[in-house]
């Protein structure tokens, strides 16, 4: 089904921007969307009642028959693509996305911003040579209009990371983000020290090793290490969970990220913290001057 509906929609692009397609085609591509459509109605229908009867509302039981076909993965992807391109918008709009009152955004682009742009232009580039070489105007229309939405996709996830940036609450909580793929919490009583600490890890977005350190690089170097007093939760861009004590991140301005959680700006009036007060990384004591002769 994840696989036969964005081809319809495709199809239906290129109907109206005048593409000419077989008969023959377009009902054989109706004909499959029908029979996916079908298919899926039939596994999902006893999954749907089943729930109903367990005392699920109808919204409950649609979304749990859902989960139970679609795989996590396929889900969060759709999830992901949506919310970059709801982050285009509120790039053009010059807006962030949910920044609460007294809170603290830090970016995290710069390392990647200039490849983005690379890719946009590459894929411009291959989207005009292409339009010169293809001689067959179905094909072309096809890849006109592949090209230009990856094209958009590319801007969208850029979008989505300047729209979410990392936050520092005003309680000196800290919630990690890269664009809409990624999404980690830290409460303030859990964050025991700060430093700068430049890095270069390797692996992919998101890496957990087996001590727990999770590494949230981007353009593959972090800058910021948060030491927390207990492991906190996470959920991987495709559904897998995991747990980290050690959180390293990038932030274009690491030494801002640090101040701002070292001395984080709390209210006279709220309690102190039950946890030892948040410091940054301690250096060795220097040894004790000479007494004057």
């Amino acid at each position: 089904m994840w696989a036969v509906l964005p081809g319809e929609v495709a199809l239906a692009v290129c109907l109206v921007a005048g593409v000419r397609i077989p008969g023959a085609v377009l009902l054989g591509a109706e004909a499959l969307v029908v029979g996916v459509l079908a298919l899926e109605a039939y596994v999902m229908w006893p999954l749907y009642a089943a729930r109903r009867r367990v005392g699920e509302t109808r919204r409950e039981a649609g979304l749990s028959a859902v989960r139970a076909v679609v795989p996590v993965a396929v889900r969060r992807l759709l999830v992901h693509e949506f919310r970059a391109l709801h982050s285009l918008g509120l790039w053009v709009l010059r807006r962030r996305h949910r920044i609460p009152e007294g809170a603290r955004p830090f970016a995290y682009t710069e390392p990647q911003t200039g490849i983005m742009w690379t890719f946009v232009f590459v894929s411009v580039v291959e989207t005009v040579v292409l339009a010169l070489v293809i001689p067959w105007p179905l094909v072309h229309a096809i890849l006109l209009v592949v090209d230009v939405y990856g094209i958009v996709i590319i801007l969208a996830l850029q979008a989505a990371c300047v729209t979410r940036p990392h936050l520092v609450g005003a309680d000196g909580s800290l919630r990690l983000r890269y664009g809409a793929l990624f999404d980690l919490r830290a409460p303030a009583s859990v964050i025991a020290s700060a430093r700068v600490d430049r890095r270069f890890p390797g692996g992919g977005l998101v890496r957990v090793d087996e001590g727990g350190t999770l590494d949230l690089a981007v353009g593959s170097q972090t800058t910021v290490t948060v030491e927390l007093a207990e492991p906190v939760e996470f959920v991987r861009p495709l559904g897998r969970r995991g747990s980290a004590r050690t959180l390293r991140f990038h932030a274009d301005d690491p030494r801002a990220v640090v101040a701002a959680l070292v001395t984080p700006s709390l209210a006279p009036q709220l309690a102190p913290p039950l946890t030892p007060p948040l410091t940054p990384e301690r250096t060795a004591p220097s040894s004790t001057p000479d007494p004057p002769a």
